[in-house]
């Protein structure tokens, strides 16, 4: 039976069954809640790794104390580890959507430019640690970050219509803006909200651009768009959309407005906990409470047995190395190895793996005989493989590719102790290219990258070369490392 469901979950459910395990760890979600509660709302930003690059008594001589004071009382109400649970993502790894700029709120009248309170992305080349930015965007000036890709607001990715999904007084609102009321369809195979829904949020997005009515478009995937017309005979009638009647020309359908992808795209957290994939305890508490409050999922947060099982198969095994390691988890003692005829044990002794069941003399002559290229005892020879490729390898690359270093490092200490020397294999590499990743942000943050790593590879006349070995080796690695950004995932 669970085999059965494992085979019809779609990708997309398991990725955001893997960003809802490790892009916001509850480690990062208390921290944050217990400075922001106290009113120190810098501080929860730097716990949900949100750079902070606002001025305010620069925005106060610009702009006048009135501005000043509207962006203190949003920044007080901004939940940062809520916004980073809701931020758009990309497949396949389920990490930030880069080089994007979206607007929180916006200062001017309706349909009238004016500062916007905004959060940007890395680009993908920086984006190790998964940080994010906090800016005042003024339309009229010119200091936009300079190797940013796309440094002005971006009109499908807002915010500033969707409150509900960073503003901590405004979460219980999330029931009613995500569809909960809707009847249960299949898992995760209409990610559109029904268009019946749209309207409403249609009505938003108009007269937020000071207009009552009229059209605008809706993005239906990588290559297709509807677009369609907000109209009603009168003020007393609710507004329905319909496709409009004439066929626009291009230039026209890209001026109209675009429904933002936190309106026309289901919840993810909503499918996840239908589909028995995730419990509703084991969400943001902000979003359970909405959720709870609603009526769709209670506190016990109860999944059917065959699909939690199924949805168990994504993440692999947790700390418990023994599997691959040649270990046997299943006994009373925690780790356990046939070795000499006999079962030893391996635990953590004075902070490093050890194997217990042999004198210091014989570990001292097998590790030489080891590092000579011998067999070695498999006791030693499992507490090598451990080191160098353990099986909670993919939950500590899934911690690293998230940020989140020191859950990653806390896994690694629970197995090898926090003493432990490190080998040569694929988890040293993964740590390691964990810190050249953060050191790469830091150049990006600093503007100490004179150009963009793949500015200098183009030719003599100007195009790209071939992904072959003539690349350089920074970006072929980019290259191959990740499928590109392509298609834009939103909660």
């Amino acid at each position: 039976m669970a085999a059965h469901f494992a085979e019809s979950i779609p990708d997309r459910l398991l990725m955001w069954q893997r960003v809802r395990e490790y892009a916001v760890p509850p480690s990062m979600i208390e921290m944050a809640t217990a400075r922001r509660v106290t009113g120190d709302w810098a501080g929860a930003c730097a716990v949900a790794r949100i750079d902070v690059d606002l001025d305010l008594r620069a925005v106060r001589v610009r702009h006048g104390t009135d501005l000043v004071a509207r962006l203190r009382d949003d920044l007080r109400r901004l939940v940062p580890d809520l916004l980073r649970w809701h931020m758009p993502r990309i497949a396949p790894d389920g990490r930030l959507r880069p080089g994007l700029t979206l607007s929180l709120a916006r200062y001017g009248g309706p349909g009238a430019p004016g500062p916007q309170l905004v959060v940007r992305t890395p680009p993908a080349w920086a984006d190790a640690g998964q940080r994010m930015s906090l800016a005042l965007w003024e339309e009229c000036r010119g200091d936009v970050p300079r190797h940013h890709p796309h440094p002005h607001p971006d009109r499908r990715f807002r915010l500033d219509l969707h409150r509900h999904l960073w503003d901590g007084t405004r979460s219980a609102e999330l029931a009613r803006r995500c569809g909960v009321d809707a009847p249960d369809g299949p898992v995760g195979h209409d990610v559109a909200w029904p268009p019946d829904r749209w309207a409403a949020e249609a009505e938003l997005l108009l007269r937020a651009e000071g207009h009552s009515r009229g059209a605008l478009t809706v993005r239906l995937g990588a290559r297709s768009r509807a677009v369609l017309e907000l109209v009603a005979p009168d003020d007393s009638h609710v507004p329905v959309l319909r496709p409009v009647r004439e066929v626009l020309p291009p230039q026209q359908i890209a001026e109209l407005p675009v429904l933002p992808e936190a309106a026309a795209r289901a919840l993810p957290d909503l499918e996840l906990v239908r589909a028995g994939l995730f419990r509703a305890e084991r969400l943001h508490p902000l979003v359970a409470a909405a959720l709870s409050t609603s009526g769709h999922a209670g506190p016990s947060g109860s999944s059917p047995p065959d699909r939690a099982a199924a949805g168990a198969q994504w993440c692999g095994p947790g700390p418990d190395f023994g599997r691959d390691a040649g270990l046997d988890g299943g006994s009373a003692d925690p780790h356990q190895v046939e070795c000499l005829g006999e079962v030893h044990r391996i635990a953590l002794r004075d902070g490093v793996l050890a194997a217990v069941d042999h004198d210091p003399t014989q570990l001292a002559r097998e590790g030489l005989l080891m590092a000579l290229g011998g067999p070695g005892l498999p006791c030693l020879r499992a507490i090598d493989a451990v080191h160098r490729s353990p099986e909670a390898l993919p939950a500590v690359r899934e911690r690293l590719g998230h940020g989140d270093v020191t859950g990653a490092l806390a896994v690694v200490e629970g197995l090898l102790g926090p003493g432990a020397v490190l080998r040569e294999g694929p988890l040293r590499d993964a740590l390691e290219g964990a810190v050249a990743g953060r050191l790469g942000h830091g150049l990006f943050r600093s503007d100490l990258v004179p150009v963009h790593p793949a500015a200098d590879v183009t030719g003599d006349d100007g195009h790209r070369p071939r992904l072959d070995r003539h690349l350089p080796r920074e970006l072929h690695r980019k290259r191959g490392s990740r499928t590109r950004p392509r298609t834009g995932l939103h909660g």
